[in-house]
């Protein structure tokens, strides 16, 4: 059945209810270039303003589904499990969290993406490591699951072309902040990547997308419930974004970080939030009973799934991480406590130093960042470096330090309006 696009904006435009037949008419025309961008320019920003219902949220993701391919790991013998991010400052945890998974016990086929703006992407991240390759065929994304347990690569062209098209166009017309869209955005994708359960880790506060609770948690119960609605065991965490996730903000150095957890060490936060969703995976995905995460690091089976993944990726896992070739310390004002830590404030000063990209085109600088050498909460004398920043040129340190004006603070005593690490667990 045809319709008229002017119809359907029209229809939300009044806060109407669109059909199943409008959306399905409307994504597809979308994707074919018969409804133009202007149009579905028009019809985003009325459902900005107006919202969408369950039932049309739903159809509107299995029509994006619809529009490409629909992956199936139904070949495998063990469950698959996968976690989404909606992403943050310091957040390497798709790094170690795959290959754990994999040593627990589940397949794990993680397709991410490139960093824009303050936050970063797992791919430019793991591109630091010597010839490991984020782009492959679905064929070669089975040998790899199927040697190393866990892949980590980018998706193909043909996965909800319709979401991608869309997702550009909210970009520059003002319409990325309607939880209907970003919820089909990100569960589409997902769904249509064909894993059987999938652990959202939905980030609150001011480095992550979602800046307040209450958003957030509208978020997550919109997205569990696209994924029940299609068949996918789903739950979501609420975890904190307020300050950096980790010690380490930037690709190379993120890198370095996972290794470190994998290893048995690393940051405290960034260790517990990797366990607490590796058991939310295996549990997902079934395996509740499956071996404790904590033991495959502790024995460095973990490890051993992350050098299998990155070899048989291209990569390899015994090479020098790029370094960048300036640095600059920043020193405490004054002694007493970090009460506060902005991640929004860290994650452009890293984005300015050149981990990050202004345009999806944009090269990323893998070793500029930012270390941290003290967390909120931390006792800290004056003059004690608080981080350092990591630069290929000098040029860069002036606007990063511009970024982190007013972004932390030395106090007599902690804050005690710090979100705690996981804050609310989501589940249909």
């Amino acid at each position: 059945m045809g319709f008229d696009a002017v119809e359907i904006i029209t229809i939300k435009r009044d806060r109407g209810e669109l059909s199943t037949a409008h959306i399905d008419w409307v994504i597809d025309a979308y994707t074919r270039g018969e409804v133009a961008d202007e149009q579905m320019s028009a019809l985003a920003m009325a459902i900005l303003l107006n919202g969408m219902n369950r039932r049309e949220i739903a159809d509107w993701t299995q029509a994006m589904i619809r529009s490409g391919e629909r992956m199936d790991w139904s070949a495998l013998d063990r469950p698959t499990a996968d976690k989404h991010s909606t992403g943050g400052v310091g957040d390497k945890i798709t790094l170690p969290l795959a290959p754990l998974v994999a040593a627990c016990g589940a397949y794990v086929p993680q397709l991410s993406g490139r960093g824009l703006g303050h936050t970063g992407g797992t791919l430019d991240k793991l591109e630091s490591i010597s010839g490991w390759r984020a782009s492959l065929s679905n064929d070669e994304m089975l040998g790899v699951i199927r040697t190393a347990g866990a892949v980590i690569c980018a998706a193909g062209t043909g996965l909800a072309p319709a979401d991608k098209k869309l997702y550009a166009l909210r970009d520059v017309t003002g319409t990325v902040e309607s939880i209907p869209l970003i919820a089909s955005s990100i569960m589409s994708k997902k769904i249509a990547e064909g894993t059987g359960s999938l652990v959202l880790d939905v980030k609150v506060g001011s480095g992550a997308f979602m800046k307040n609770v209450d958003n957030a948690r509208e978020l997550a119960r919109t997205m569990v419930a696209l994924g029940t609605d299609a068949g996918v065991r789903t739950v979501a965490l609420l975890t904190a974004m307020d300050r950096p996730l980790g010690r380490a903000v930037g690709n190379a150095l993120e890198v370095e970080e996972a290794v470190e957890v994998l290893a048995g060490g690393g940051p405290s936060d960034v260790v517990d939030l990797t366990v607490r969703l590796a058991r939310e995976m295996l549990e997902a995905a079934g395996l509740p009973g499956a071996r404790d995460p904590e033991e495959a690091l502790k024995d460095g089976s973990a490890m051993d799934a992350w050098r299998c993944m990155i070899s048989a990726q291209g990569g390899d896992p015994d090479a020098v991480l790029p370094r960048a070739a300036e640095f600059m310390e920043i020193t405490a004002p004054e002694s007493g406590v970090l009460s506060r830590l902005d991640a929004l404030g860290v994650g452009v000063a890293a984005w300015r130093l050149g981990a990050g990209r202004a345009r999806k085109e944009d090269p990323v600088s893998f070793g500029a960042g930012i270390t941290l050498h003290a967390k909120p909460g931390d006792a800290v004398r004056k003059g004690q470096p608080l981080m350092t920043l990591h630069a290929d040129e000098t040029a860069r340190f002036e606007r990063a330090l511009q970024a982190l004006e007013g972004a932390y603070e030395v106090t007599e005593t902690a804050d005690p309006g710090l979100l705690p690490l996981v804050i609310d667990r989501i589940t249909a």
